[in-house]
């Protein structure tokens, strides 16, 4: 018996005896939340990271993104969904009780900006790894600018338990590797969020406006609308994150990164780090002795590749991803498409991440064929129409074969099979509210007024104010909230540690090495396995 001999409601039926069903339990997950400090005003926080946080280089959970003012908060891997959020608000928690008179900024798209000078690169010590991390965002800055790597994001991390996977390989009936067809089965589930990917933005995004200081000086064609004094708005958008206005590199759109297999993919992935860009070369590499980026490729390195999901290996030290999937397989998936939820003080909230579970294990378990170059332009006009404009009434959708359909009657087709893996959950370890996450996003399929773009810009239009005394409320309120909560998980001290213990592992970095940085850069690239 293959892999596609099995339909998805087949798969199903056999997950419910009662001798499967238990090996659904424990699905593991984890959360990454980029934030932006900010002032009291609502200006970009101009300050280093604060000192008492630890090593935004070593430290487990409090780290930053491309500046000194984009913190990244990271919980550990939980097979509990009330764990993994105590764990998030406590790391909330402990940060703003140190961030002086500075707050977290709610919204995905930046805050007031005064321009790309004015974004401090993040900063991580002396060692040759610490400064590689920053002279990569000082790449992104000359290749693409600074607001582009400011705007704000909610990574979930996502993988079903061994057990699962024992009994799936078994029901299959796959004599291979096992490792080898969980990697193929987490490729599967990519492309089929690749496929039906837009219900994320439509359902999660929360970015249909922005402050106009983002735009300040760019060049941009969309029909925006404006709002009070200075915000910009489209009206039917989802997710202007998400749009040509967020994280983009033209360079990649001829990359063809394959995920039809894991070979393929390792091998387009390290294709594409050795290709030359003519447009990045014009920047320079080492100019005058100063570094201006890492190398002049199309990718500096692999984390450049935009991607909304991708596979995922932890890795060894001195490991690059690419070698990591080779070596050892997919061990989870990475969504990379979610907006920060401006109506949760921690920007995602428990019913999202059970309509996550939902939807992954749905993908995982619906047969999913290899991607021709069609279907991959058909789901990216999809995604690009749902994130413009994915509220509009009428909004017609493709399905590949040549069918057009509005997005509300496709989601109600896929909300009906989605609706038997919401079951599925509840029936080993839901206790119901798989079903009633179910039910919340299907009533936003219906009515688009429930999505969270829709109730951002009810809220901007119903009071007429600018996005930003709108954030700035919202932060104040989230600030207060967290300072007055008590601890859920760890308390002040588990914090108080790891500042101090990564403070150590930084120094203990810096003092191994032994190479200068020209040879570290060198040794590392020569290193890629093209």
């Amino acid at each position: 018996m293959t892999e596609t001999t099995l339909s998805l409601a087949e798969r199903i039926l056999a997950l419910q005896a009662p001798e499967r069903l238990p090996a659904i339990k424990g699905i593991r997950r984890g959360i990454e939340r980029e934030c932006l400090r900010i002032t009291p005003d609502g200006h970009l926080a101009q300050t280093p990271h604060p000192a008492s946080l630890g090593s935004a280089l070593t430290h487990a959970n409090i780290t930053t993104d491309f500046s000194e003012s984009l913190m990244e908060f990271i919980t550990p891997v939980s097979d509990s969904v009330e764990i993994l959020l105590a764990q998030l608000t406590d790391i909330h928690r402990y940060t703003v009780r140190h961030l002086d008179n500075e707050q977290l900024w709610p919204l995905s798209m930046p805050c007031l900006l005064k321009g790309d000078e004015h974004i401090p690169l993040a900063r991580y010590g002396s060692s040759n790894i610490g400064r590689m991390k920053t002279l990569y965002r000082q790449g992104l800055h000359h290749r693409y600018g600074s607001r582009m790597q400011v705007i704000a994001g909610v990574h979930f991390n996502f993988s079903m338990p061994d057990s699962f996977w024992s009994e799936w390989h078994q029901l299959e009936g796959n004599g291979g590797c096992l490792q080898d067809f969980v990697s193929e089965a987490y490729l599967g589930l990519i492309r089929n969020v690749y496929r039906f990917g837009w219900l994320i933005p439509y359902l999660f995004g929360a970015s249909p406006a922005l402050c106009g200081s983002f735009l300040k000086g760019k060049d941009h064609h969309l029909p925006f609308e404006r709002l009070g004094k200075g915000t910009l708005y489209l009206p039917y958008a989802t997710s202007l994150r998400l749009s040509d206005l967020g994280y983009t590199n033209n360079a990649q759109a001829g990359l063809n990164i394959s995920l039809n297999s894991l070979d393929q993919y390792v091998a387009s992935l390290r294709r594409a780090i050795g290709t030359h860009a003519a447009e990045f070369a014009k920047i320079g590499v080492k100019v005058d002795g100063e570094y201006r980026q890492l190398n002049d490729n199309v990718l500096q390195i692999e984390n450049e590749l935009y991607a909304p999901i991708r596979p995922k290996r932890t890795t060894e030290s001195g490991e690059k991803p690419s070698q990591a999937l080779d070596s050892r397989g997919v061990e989870y998936i990475e969504v990379r498409s979610i907006d920060v939820n401006p109506f949760a003080a921690v920007g995602i909230e428990q019913s999202q991440i059970r309509f996550l579970d939902t939807f992954l294990l749905w993908c995982l378990l619906t047969p999913s064929a290899p991607l021709g170059e069609e279907e991959i332009a058909l789901n990216r006009r999809n995604f690009t129409k749902v994130v413009l404009e994915g509220r509009k009434p009428g909004l017609e959708l493709e399905v590949f074969g040549g069918e057009h359909l509005g997005l509300q009657a496709l989601g109600e087709r896929y909300f009906e099979e989605l609706a038997d893996v919401a079951r599925l959950l509840d029936s080993c370890c839901g206790r119901g509210c798989y079903r009633e996450a179910h039910r919340q996003q299907l009533a936003a399929i219906r009515d688009p007024s429930l999505t969270l773009s829709a109730r951002v810009l009810k809220a901007l239009q119903d009071t007429g104010q600018d996005i930003l005394p709108f954030g700035l409320a919202l932060s104040a309120r989230y600030h207060e909230q967290l300072l007055n909560s008590r601890p859920r998980y760890w308390e002040d001290s588990y914090f108080d540690e790891e500042a101090v213990r990564s403070l150590a592992r930084q120094r203990k970095i810096e003092r191994a090495d032994t190479l200068s940085f020209d040879d570290f850069l060198s040794a590392y690239f020569s290193d890629q396995q093209l």
